[in-house]
């Protein structure tokens, strides 16, 4: 064994009052709910070396999606407005992220949550959903599009008709989707940059995208917003298909959806997508949900066409430990591969 004298050991001159410096500490906190928003912009440089490309990481909000800052928006706002009372009960269709979302936050509030999921949803999230108190309710039978979008809406339109103090969120329809991201990602991103050419983003209700663009065009007038959606998905007008990535397209048009606001769509499929994901967690050390690995698997795709001095930013929606039973296991990606 060689010893190394004391004299030219080196040893760290960081303590905990260097690290946590006034600018990076935080006051304590009312509720979980304080923690849901101000995630992370970090720089993709080590996975896209020829472009400025700055991931907004929405995984690390503390439900694990995006999906957090609606659930927060609406059911604060139906509160202070009087529209939510403790007998109201809330009712969605979701395939698992916003599920999770309005269980957490309906449980800090008092309020009662059915979430109207379908087979796709990966055991995790439902396992997290039922931890939280919510009601499930699963359907089981496919749309015509050949997805549970339709079915599941089915369910709740029946549901609020015989559940009392039923109120549906309506993701797919309601303006405080889009709102809530304006005023969150959106609103950090463009005080976080001072030059941005471009917005990548994955769609399902589309509310993320709108929101994020519209308060991002206000400082970057001429941002370019490129659509992210799963191949199957009938968002943009393409041909119905299979899908089994929960989380990234949709088998009906959003109401809330404005086309004309999305300059370019990607789509990518299910494998794609899992080859996105392994990616960014071998190069950056992000372990991300389905839809994230949707967009790198995107910006690979269109990289090429796009000017290298341009700035990029990026939404990577959810965290992977939801995905181990999918995107994260070889025997359900062979799965894939067969079809």
């Amino acid at each position: 064994m060689i010893l190394i004298p004391a004299t030219k050991r080196k040893v760290s001159t960081l303590t905990a009052s260097s690290i946590l410096t006034p600018e990076r500490i935080r006051p304590a906190l009312n509720s979980i709910a304080d923690c849901i928003g101000n995630t992370p912009l970090v720089q993709l440089s080590r996975l896209f070396k020829s472009h400025d490309i700055y991931a907004k990481l929405e995984l690390m909000n503390p439900g694990g999606s995006m999906k957090d800052r609606p659930a927060r928006y609406i059911i604060e706002k139906g509160l202070a407005d009087g529209i939510f009372s403790k007998d109201t009960h809330l009712i969605e269709s979701t395939s698992g992220n916003l599920g999770i979302a309005l269980a957490m936050v309906s449980r800090l509030y008092g309020l009662r949550f059915t979430a109207v999921v379908d087979p796709k949803i990966t055991k995790t999230n439902l396992n997290i959903i039922r931890q939280y108190g919510a009601n499930i309710d699963m359907v089981s039978v496919p749309d015509a599009a050949g997805g549970y979008l339709q079915t599941r809406i089915d369910r709740v339109q029946e549901l609020i008709q015989t559940v009392p103090g039923a109120y549906w969120i309506n993701q797919y329809a309601n303006e405080l989707n889009w709102q809530a991201h304006y005023h969150g990602a959106g609103t950090e991103i463009a005080e976080s940059l001072d030059a941005l050419d471009y917005l990548i983003a994955p769609v399902s209700t589309t509310g993320s995208i709108l929101g994020i663009s519209r308060r991002l065009r206000e400082k970057f007038p001429q941002l370019q917003v490129i659509a992210v959606d799963a191949v199957g998905s009938v968002i943009f007008g393409a041909k119905p298909g299979p899908r089994e990535l929960p989380g990234i397209g949709a088998s009906r048009v959003p109401e809330i959806f404005t086309p004309a606001e999305i300059q370019q769509v990607v789509h990518v499929d299910d494998l794609e997508s899992v080859a996105g994901c392994n990616q960014l967690l071998a190069e950056e050390g992000i372990f991300a949900g389905g839809s994230s690995g949707s967009v790198i698997a995107a910006l690979q795709k269109i990289l090429p066409t796009l000017p290298e001095t341009a700035r990029i930013a990026v939404i990577l929606p959810d965290r992977g430990d939801r995905y181990l039973d999918t995107v994260y296991d070889a025997d359900w990606v062979q799965t894939l591969r067969r079809h």
